[in-house]
């Protein structure tokens, strides 16, 4: 059922620390486009895991619903009435919808990698990377194997920097039908080329990668989007290589949280894109 029509809608994301997000931006931005501007408002809201039952248990029935930024998308599982088997399988939830009491946690985040890298030529469904390197082995790299499974990808390779510390992603993994080899961050260039490289290593941490990953010829899948570009997005610029970065993740999965926030399929990508990238130029 379509929100349209409602007004006095709220939503909001929630994470710790969450001061600097990108997320009320992107929806905001929606909202103007879609004529819902005033009717529905989007907020950031600082919140830890011990804190968002409270949270929960406290909102109205004018709340539509949350995006989720860590801490809180592994809790948020275990707080929703529903769960979609794509969040159950990776292991976290990054939207909860609110409709009619109810709770329904779902993950946008393997939409969002499937739409940038698919946006950008690197893949497509059916055009899967026949061999992937993804480097860093949390969250973001669960929700990374589960796209590449989407895509048609059957192998990977997860490099980290404690194997042992990497079986629940690895798990994911192979709940998505990949074969996951584990080895060490130190053992990357044994690993190269391979056609496409994820970095989910955060801030300057796949600095060192840089050298090898251009040289390589593969194409780089950067989650980080600030600051922009990364030292290793940069090396693999320079080498004529492919280059998809953080943003076109956040922004395709914003996407989807809007539409099943609001009930309507015709978000406005292209002006959530244009404000984005302006926050981040400004920011910059």
């Amino acid at each position: 059922m379509s929100d349209t029509g409602r007004t006095g809608r709220r939503a909001a994301v929630l994470g710790s620390p969450i001061a600097h997000s990108l997320s009320p931006v992107l929806h905001r931005a929606a909202y103007a486009a879609m004529d819902l501007d005033g009717a529905w408002t989007y907020e950031a809201v600082e919140c830890g895991e011990a804190e968002l039952a409270g949270f929960l248990d406290g909102l109205g029935p004018e709340w539509a619903g949350l995006s989720l930024t860590m801490p809180l998308k592994r809790v948020a599982l275990d707080l929703a009435d529903s769960v979609t088997g794509l969040a159950a399988g990776v292991g976290g939830a990054n939207t909860l919808v609110l409709r009619d009491g109810r709770r329904h946690a779902d993950n946008t985040d393997v939409h969002g990698i499937v739409a940038a890298l698919t946006e950008a030529g690197v893949a497509a469904p059916g055009t899967a990377p026949a061999s992937a390197l993804v480097l860093g082995g949390g969250a973001t790299a669960a929700s990374a194997l589960a796209a590449l499974a989407r895509l048609g990808t059957t192998e990977a390779v997860l490099a980290v920097r404690t194997p042992e510390r990497a079986a629940g992603t690895v798990a994911v993994g192979e709940r998505f039908g990949l074969a996951v080899k584990v080895v060490t961050l130190d053992r990357v260039g044994d690993h190269l080329p391979a056609e496409l490289v994820v970095s989910t290593l955060p801030g300057r941490a796949a600095d060192a990668f840089a050298g090898p990953v251009a040289a390589s010829g593969a194409a780089l899948f950067d989650v980080v989007y600030a600051p922009w570009p990364t030292a290793l997005a940069a090396a693999v610029e320079r080498a004529g290589g492919t280059v998809v970065g953080g943003f076109p993740m956040l922004l395709h999965q914003a996407v989807r949280q809007v539409a099943l926030m609001t009930g309507r399929d015709d978000v406005p990508v292209e002006a959530m894109r244009a404000a984005g990238e302006a926050e981040l130029a400004r920011r910059g």
